[in-house]
């Protein structure tokens, strides 16, 4: 199955985009945690569904932070933390202001709950490729 039909699959089980990156997250690593994918479901919608900045943006972020920032009390992010997630933030960002004026789930979806069908798929694959694009240029996966 491909990352586009995964992502639709997931999208029909009640999942939005942010869990969504969660899960493919975890299915790459093989590992389970019911608790991230919750946890993710807070950046949803635009963040708590306020139509804020898209799960997407901040997702991505996440999964970045996931590989590269400060877990345990001794532990520190890695050099490499803070300049991929602006790597992807500034692509996120021109990415969303050329195709959708925004970066907010309300520029994106303009308004209009059935866009999330035509546009957020997309923008979820294109986010978690270029999240493992970037953590892979650095070395890190």
């Amino acid at each position: 199955m491909d990352i586009f039909d995964r992502i639709m699959e997931l999208s029909a089980s009640g999942y939005y985009c942010s869990q969504i990156l969660a899960i493919l997250l975890l299915e790459m690593t093989e590992e389970e945690n019911d608790g991230l994918v919750k946890a993710m479901g807070g950046l949803c919608g635009g963040v708590g569904y306020s139509s804020g900045c898209c799960g997407c943006m901040t997702g991505g972020c996440c999964l970045i932070s996931y590989f590269t920032g400060k877990g345990g009390q001794n532990e520190m992010d890695l050099e490499e933390h803070k300049p991929a997630m602006k790597a992807f933030v500034d692509w996120f960002t021109e990415e969303m202001q050329m195709e959708h004026g925004g970066i907010e789930c309300s520029d994106i979806i303009r308004g209009n709950p059935a866009k999330r069908v035509q546009y957020c798929p997309q923008i979820i694959a294109a986010s978690f490729e270029k999240c493992m694009e970037i953590l892979e240029e650095e070395g890190i996966i």
